[in-house]
């Protein structure tokens, strides 16, 4: 699983029939630190009802197609949770 924060929407008029009625964000990959890493921001399929400003739990490859309804569905990435809080105690070096 990877943190990131959901920066926008997607919207496909003409899409593969399996992702129908799904809902597409583009979610920006952060570190435990809540900073942007290196990472391009990806499109991630909702299966919670996130939105645009909210930290969310996301996984890719084999565990997003598992993530939604129709395990058909061509999905490499998909939101999995909403976080509320993320409370971390690390130390560097």
């Amino acid at each position: 699983m990877e943190i990131g924060i959901v920066i926008g929407t997607v919207t496909a008029t003409r899409k593969d029939e399996h992702l129908v009625g799904t809902k597409m964000l583009v979610t920006q990959p952060v570190g435990i630190d809540e900073k942007p890493t290196e990472s391009q921001p990806i499109i991630t399929v909702d299966t919670v009802g996130a939105g645009v400003g909210e930290s969310v739990i996301f996984v890719k490859g084999s565990m997003a197609s598992r993530a939604v309804h129709n395990k058909d569905s061509p999905v490499d990435a998909a939101i999995v949770g909403i976080i509320d809080v993320l409370e971390c105690d690390y130390r560097k070096g």
